[in-house]
């Protein structure tokens, strides 16, 4: 081995021994574990689903100790979950945190999770891919998008993405990536936890319908003058939902809101972020082959509901 390659082995595993000192292992069923990372004193982030249940949660330490955490809150859209246990001086440390913004494609990146026997895991990966935002399938906006290309094995699910300096720039987690990882960036979690730390829960703006992808016939798309090729169909009205009151009915085929067209459904969903809640937004929709336009209230999403 070159003498470079055996420079840049301990340098990383010098990271991932400061970065462990920071990452616990969440274990909430019989068998297997995932990981955590202690955010703040007292206060875990983990991977939302991944934690399999709300109660008789158990975490491990750094030291080893095993001792019992309660769900703060917990949030499917970002998989972030967070955990609150009672510190013991010295038992964790919060890590040193990185820009996450500043990773680039190419950059060799630690993935650093716990298992609940064996101690710390490391898994090497590379930043294939990042663009300053992309919304998941949830809804989701994660910016920047950092996608990794890294085997993620079950127990490291949740760990801490680490640069070569050991700083935390995320959270890794499989739920939104056809194969490797994504980082949920620091910055993000920061906001992420604050909220399930005070509400218990991630407020999200409700608009009551059901809607689904359909594609425009070019006579109505010349019509309306549209260069996007598709649109969102309401396929069910929730009564007594914001759409309901509004006068929007099963039929109905969404091409804008607030001035945007509306192409995919991650067009709506971009719309109903928490900030959204009790504002007004402009719908138009085709009705019978006639452009309509009405002013929907946005709600705060019922909680478990869609």
């Amino acid at each position: 081995m070159s003498t470079e390659l055996i420079e840049l082995s301990n340098v990383l595993a010098q990271a991932t021994e400061r970065a462990a000192a920071s990452v616990v292992a969440v274990h909430a069923e019989s068998r297997g574990s995932s990981s955590g990372i202690v955010w703040r004193p007292g206060v875990i982030v983990t991977s939302e689903h991944a934690l399999r249940r709300d109660e008789d949660i158990q975490i491990t330490l750094p030291n080893g100790a095993v001792v019992p955490a309660a769900l703060a809150g917990r949030d499917a859209s970002t998989d972030i979950a967070v955990l609150k246990f009672a510190e013991a001086a010295g038992a964790a440390t919060p890590p040193q945190f990185g820009n996450a913004a500043a990773l680039k494609p190419g950059a060799i990146t630690l993935v650093v999770g716990r298992t609940r026997a064996s101690g710390p895991v490391a898994a090497l990966g590379v930043v294939s891919l990042v663009t300053p935002e992309r919304r998941s399938w949830t809804g989701a906006s994660l910016a920047p998008y950092i996608r990794l290309d890294v085997g993620l094995q079950p127990t490291a699910v949740g760990g801490a993405v680490i640069d070569a300096q050991g700083a935390v720039n995320g959270l890794a987690t499989p739920r939104f990536a056809r194969f490797g990882a994504i980082v949920i960036p620091a910055a993000a979690i920061d906001k992420i936890a604050a909220t399930l730390l005070e509400k218990g829960r991630m407020p999200r703006g409700y608009l009551g319908v059901g809607l689904q992808p359909v594609r425009l016939p070019e006579a109505l798309r010349d019509s309306l003058k549209r260069a996007e090729k598709s649109a969102a169909i309401v396929l069910e009205v929730h009564p007594g939902g914001p759409a309901d009151k509004a006068g929007i009915v099963i039929g109905d085929i969404l091409v804008s809101i607030a001035g945007h067209a509306v192409a995919r459904l991650e067009d709506v969903q971009s719309h109903l972020a928490g900030d959204s809640i009790g504002k007004s937004l402009a719908v138009k929709f085709v009705r019978g082959g006639a452009l309509q336009e009405r002013t929907i209230e946005v709600a705060e999403r019922p909680h478990g509901g869609e």
